[in-house]
C-alpha cells in the first residue's frame, strides 16, 4: 500500500477527510480520502499535514501528524477540543445583533495570543445603527490595544467585505464565533463555491449527520488574489477553516504564566506587583489594578483574567484528584 502526505480538510468528530498533497507517491493530486486513526493515538485537527498509508480505495490510516506550526483548541477540566492547526490568523466574527459575548471574544483573543496566531475582529451587521454604538463601545479596549477591527455588513454592503480580502489572501484563516453572527454568510461571500466543497466532503464521507459539528478547510478562489511582482498563478491564494458556532471557549489548559503573557496589556507590568503571585484582585501594591483605576487597562479584561486563572487552578485540582 502507498504512503503519502495529505492535508486534513474536514473533521466530523472522529471522522476525518484528507486531501492528497500534489506529487506524493503517484497518488492523484487533490484526491480525497477518508482517513482514520489507530486507536486514540492521533487527535487530528483540520489544517494538519498527515503522513498516511492507503488501506483501500479512497481510504487511508494516519501514521503520523507532521510537526504543527500551532494548534488552536479549547478545553475544560476534563477534555479538549481541537479547532484548527497551522493557521496564520483567527477571524473572530461578531455582530451588532444578536448581541455578542465579550467573554467569548476575550477568550478567543487569548487563545490566539497563546498559539501565536494573529487575532482579527469582524463586526458584522453594521447596517443596524441602533446597535452599532453599543457594539463599538465593547470593542474599545481591543481597538486601544491595537487589535484590527473590520466593520461590515455582509448582506448589504459588499464593499465592506471586499476590504477584508487583502488580509486573507495568501493566509490560512480560521473563522470562529457564536451562532447567529453571520459567519456562514461571510464564508459564502469569500468562497462562492463553499456549498459545493461542503457537498463534496459530505458525499465522500457518505454522511451528512455530522455536519453541525464539522470543521472544514476551504480554498480561497485563486482569482481573488492580487498577484504581486514575482508571484505566479501557482501562488497560494489562501484558505478559510470554518468551525462550528460555539457558546463556550474554555482555556483550562493554560497555566497562570501563559495567561499573564497572553494579556498583552499586562506585559509591561509583569513582575511589578508587590506579590509575585498577585491575582490582580484586592492585593495591596497591584500595579494592574492601579492601571485599571488610571483608565489604561480595562476592568473587564482583568475580570476575564481572574476567571481564566480560577478555571486553570480548578482544572489542576480536578486532574490531580483523577490521577
Amino acid at each position: 500500500m502507498k504512503s503519502f502526505k495529505a492535508l486534513l480538510v474536514a473533521s466530523y468528530g472522529r471522522h476525518y477527510l484528507a486531501r492528497a498533497i500534489e506529487g506524493e507517491a503517484g497518488i492523484s493530486a487533490q484526491a480525497l480520502y477518508q482517513v482514520t486513526s489507530r486507536g486514540k493515538q492521533h487527535l487530528s485537527a483540520v489544517g494538519d499535514v498527515l503522513e498516511v498509508q492507503e488501506t483501500g480505495p479512497e481510504q487511508a490510516v494516519i501514521e503520523k501528524i507532521t510537526e504543527r506550526k500551532n494548534l488552536l483548541y479549547r478545553s475544560d477540566a476534563y477534555k479538549s477540543k481541537s479547532i484548527a492547526s497551522n493557521v496564520d490568523q483567527i477571524l473572530i466574527v461578531l455582530a451588532t445583533e444578536p448581541g455578542f459575548s465579550p467573554d467569548l471574544l476575550g477568550r478567543a483573543v487569548i487563545a490566539a495570543e497563546t498559539a501565536g496566531i494573529i487575532p482579527r475582529i469582524i463586526l458584522n451587521k453594521c447596517d443596524l445603527p441602533n446597535k452599532l454604538a453599543a457594539a463599538r463601545k465593547m470593542l474599545e479596549p481591543y481597538i486601544a490595544m491595537g487589535y484590527p477591527v473590520h466593520e461590515m455588513s455582509v448582506k448589504h454592503d459588499p464593499a465592506s467585505v471586499e476590504a477584508l480580502l487583502p488580509h486573507v489572501q495568501g493566509r490560512v484563516s480560521v473563522l470562529v464565533g457564536q451562532s447567529g453572527m453571520g459567519k456562514s454568510t461571510l464564508l459564502n461571500f469569500l468562497i462562492p463555491d463553499a456549498a459545493a466543497q461542503t457537498q463534496e466532503h459530505s458525499k465522500k464521507l457518505d454522511s451528512g449527520k455530522h455536519t453541525t459539528t464539522a470543521c472544514r478547510y476551504y480554498d480561497l478562489p485563486a482569482g481573488q488574489q492580487n498577484f504581486s511582482a514575482g508571484s505566479s498563478a501557482n501562488s497560494f491564494a489562501g484558505a478559510l477553516i470554518d468551525s462550528p458556532g460555539f457558546q463556550e471557549f474554555g482555556l483550562a489548559h493554560l497555566s497562570e504564566s501563559e495567561l499573564q503573557h497572553a494579556f498583552i496589556e499586562f506585559r509591561p507590568l509583569l513582575g511589578k506587583c508587590k506579590f509575585h503571585n498577585c491575582s490582580h484582585g484586592d492585593e495591596p501594591g497591584c500595579v494592574v489594578r492601579a492601571a485599571v483605576d488610571a483608565g489604561t487597562i480595562s476592568a473587564q479584561r482583568v475580570e476575564l483574567f481572574r476567571q481564566l486563572r480560577h478555571e486553570s487552578h480548578n482544572a489542576d485540582t480536578i486532574q490531580a484528584k483523577l490521577k
